[in-house]
């Protein structure tokens, strides 16, 4: 079965707002084999929308609409829809006494223009909106299934698996989508493709066949494997076979296969050995902390985090030796050396990290340009150190230095 969603709202057009429905949509649709083969945003104009649902009722089995099924003059899915496919609008009353009881028991008198959202098309089942005012509406027809949903997660959500349980999951035949996702870190995106290539090309003529798709992303490469396949037991085994024959290759460049972030990773090695850890952060600002504590339970493992951005912040709260910062400068190696090791001595934890670097966009030289950092991991007798030269804005080198960073504790800890 072939899907399309389309996500209607010209809001969804600006940098101010982002399409995440689609995503929730085809998580679902995936569990129960619908392939979605088209995603579109469009704004709120008539006609726009109306050449975007030509083409996909045209080319789909099933088309999902979301967002539109307001009561303003600028929500026009229903009409757009109901106009092309020949259907006339009918009030139901049972959804505009819905509609009438809602405002009234917030103490209200419904606006006349919400008698929109009443408006269904003929022969078009519609699906009680438990949360909102707009109801979806699903229509059945022999070409072609189409069902409408309104844009706020919680009102969309219920009435997709609602859309799901009824018509959709006994249309489905017995394909499913299984897929999985390995995570690597410290590697290019070429170096990645030079080395996998030959290994996953030949699962594509395989039947059916593994597709592999390669993913780069800041600090970290991913490789997904996607395989659909009616035998969950055969589909398991091969892209378990598949992603064993892809570690082999990679090796500890590889630190998730199970769809895990770097700071759950690094998390749970900590817990299992019983270690904890603290940070000290200049140029990250104290995002390395952020990361490793929105893990749920994190106080297990990590101890304190400490900014240092100026140098007095180095010297009295780590014991940076001034002269050490005059010498060498902020950034570099050995100050990052003598963050990791202060940090850990004054928490009196196992593993101490150090990270200083110039983040940008100003304050780089030619022998220090932006996207210099130095990080340090101390953990017992061993201290790594090493300086990495990111590219990218602010943000991008912020992230990228702590992702290296749990990088270089999680080879400290395997």
């Amino acid at each position: 079965m072939r899907a399309e969603i389309i996500a209607v709202g010209s809001e969804l057009l600006t940098p101010l707002r982002m399409d995440t429905n689609s995503l929730a949509i085809t998580d679902k649709l995936d569990a129960i084999g619908v392939e979605v083969c088209i995603k579109a945003v469009v704004g709120d104009n008539r006609a726009d929308l109306a050449r975007m649902f030509h083409h996909a009722v045209n080319d789909s089995d099933l088309v999902i609409l979301t967002g539109g099924l307001g009561p303003t003059a600028d929500d026009v899915t229903r009409e757009v829809v109901a106009e092309s496919l020949g259907m006339r609008l009918v009030e139901d009353p049972a959804i505009l006494e819905r509609v009438r009881e809602r405002f009234t028991r917030r103490g209200w008198t419904m606006p006349e223009i919400n008698r929109r959202q009443a408006q269904v098309p003929e022969g078009a089942v519609a699906l009680t909106n438990r949360n909102g005012t707009a109801p979806g509406l699903w229509i059945d027809r022999p070409d072609v299934m189409v069902l409408l949903l309104p844009g706020p997660p919680r009102e969309l959500m219920p009435m997709l698996e609602e859309a799901i349980e009824r018509w959709l999951r006994p249309r489905s035949d017995a394909v499913r989508l299984y897929r999985r996702v390995l995570k690597i870190t410290g590697r290019a995106e070429s170096h990645v493709e030079e080395q996998t290539q030959p290994i996953y090309a030949r699962w594509a003529e395989e039947n059916p066949p593994i597709v592999t798709t390669i993913l780069a992303a800041l600090g970290q490469i991913e490789l997904h494997l996607n395989l659909r396949s009616a035998d969950e037991a055969r589909a398991t085994r091969r892209l378990h076979d598949a992603l064993t024959s892809l570690v082999e290759v990679l090796g500890d460049h590889v630190y998730s296969t199970d769809g895990r972030k770097l700071e759950e990773v690094v998390g749970s090695l900590l817990r299992e050995r019983g270690l904890r850890l603290a940070t000290a952060e200049s140029c990250t600002g104290g995002l390395l902390a952020s990361r490793l504590t929105d893990i749920p339970g994190s106080s297990d493992y990590v101890d304190r985090g400490v900014i240092v951005y100026s140098n007095q912040a180095k010297v009295d709260l780590l014991g940076v030796p001034a002269a050490l910062i005059a010498e060498r400068g902020a950034v570099s190696e050995p100050v990052a050396q003598a963050m990791a090791s202060g940090v850990r001595e004054r928490a009196n934890v196992e593993i101490g990290v150090g990270i200083t670097g110039i983040a940008g966009p100003g304050g780089g030289s030619d022998a220090k340009p932006v996207g210099t950092v130095a990080i340090a991991a101390a953990y017992g007798e061993r201290v790594e150190v090493r300086t990495f030269h990111f590219m990218g804005g602010r943000e991008q080198v912020k992230f990228q230095a702590t992702q290296a960073a749990l990088d270089m504790v999680r080879r400290l800890l395997v």
